[in-house]
């Protein structure tokens, strides 16, 4: 047990300041700045080091009916933290521990315990927590392996490929002996991935002859289609699936910040009739709840594939809880190189 309180009373949160229409900007943001509360008994005091950035919070600044409920209008914005236990009056946990919980933005949290995972000590990279052996990495695993079940010598191609979810589905999908195709913004993301990744092609989106190139870098067409961006891209890869091709959709990034026009979904489903498609849309969070067996199975390989260097694994690091929001703001337009982490106390 320690003491109830922090010598550092001030807490630093940012809030959802307004709903954005379009794409958000800072002034739907706020930072305050309110008093430490003090613990009760059963409870701990998190103290924030790693907070994740990632496009689904997006959609919990919108009201729009979803698979979660939105953040409230004054209410402290959602996500993923790596913290430090500072106080403890709860028998489960004690001062100096890592823990990961959906704390959400802010310097400080109060817990029951509920929601909070224990990270191992031998953690190399704590905030590895948020990505790698985190959401990103288990919605990479878990649609990959359990929704695309990629064959040897299958093409594989993922958007956002040098993103916290895209390249790690390119790395497994490599491991698994496919052929791996990336698309990424830019030839400096592209560069990335063919060689630091090993990845067989990455095409630049931005390319004028984007959708040419894409058919070029996959002469057999496309097995695998792991869907993350939707737009442009999608376009592109529909007239390349095979017979009997799988699309995991685990999100829709071009379309989050509205203002893009579905193109013509009739084409599409006409080609999921005739080729016998499936496209499945996946919730990360479900697997959490239903499949144990999975998880186990991808903390134990992920883990695996980190230390004997067959995945790598790359961070964005900003510096400072301030300026979590731009940099958010940052990742909805694909700004970010590599897992977007907020580093918010050392």
């Amino acid at each position: 047990m320690s003491a109830s309180h922090p010598t550092d009373s001030i807490n630093r949160r940012i809030v959802l300041a307004a709903r954005p229409t379009g794409a958000p900007t800072v002034d739907h943001f706020r930072l305050e700045e309110i008093a430490v509360p003090f613990l009760e008994q059963g409870q701990i005091l998190l103290r924030a080091e790693w907070l994740s950035l990632d496009p689904y919070m997006r959609g919990r600044m919108s009201d729009a009916p979803s698979y979660a409920p939105p953040v409230q209008i004054g209410e402290v914005m959602t996500g993923g933290v790596v913290s430090r236990v500072v106080a403890s009056k709860h028998p489960g946990f004690h001062p100096g521990q890592k823990v990961m919980a959906y704390t959400g933005w802010q310097d400080y949290a109060v817990s029951d315990g509920s929601g909070v995972t224990l990270l191992s000590d031998t953690l190399a990279h704590p905030s590895h927590a948020l990505g790698a052996l985190g959401m990103p990495g288990y919605t990479a695993y878990a649609g990959l392996l359990d929704i695309g079940a990629p064959q040897i010598g299958e093409t594989v191609v993922v958007a956002a490929a040098t993103g916290a979810v895209g390249s790690m589905v390119g790395q497994i999908a490599r491991i698994k002996g496919c052929r791996v195709v990336g698309v990424a913004g830019g030839p400096q993301k592209c560069q990335h991935a063919v060689e630091q990744l090993g990845f067989d092609a990455c095409i630049d989106h931005r390319a004028p002859d984007f959708a040419a190139q894409l058919k070029a870098a996959c002469p057999k067409g496309i097995d695998v289609y792991f869907e993350n961006v939707g737009g442009a891209v999608f376009d592109a890869v529909v007239p390349l699936l095979n017979v009997h091709a799988r699309i995991p959709l685990c999100g829709l990034i071009a379309h989050y910040n509205g203002g893009r026009v579905e193109s013509d979904a009739s084409a599409l489903l006409r080609r999921v009739l005739t080729h016998r498609i499936q496209i499945r849309g996946f919730i990360i969070f479900d697997y959490y709840v239903n499949r144990p067996d999975l998880h186990a199975a991808f903390q134990h390989d992920v883990s695996a594939w980190l230390a004997d260097g067959s995945l790598r694994y790359q961070e964005d690091v900003v510096q400072g809880l301030e300026n979590a929001p731009q940099a958010f703001i940052g990742l909805l337009q694909g700004k970010n190189f590599g897992k977007l982490v907020v580093q918010v106390s050392s």
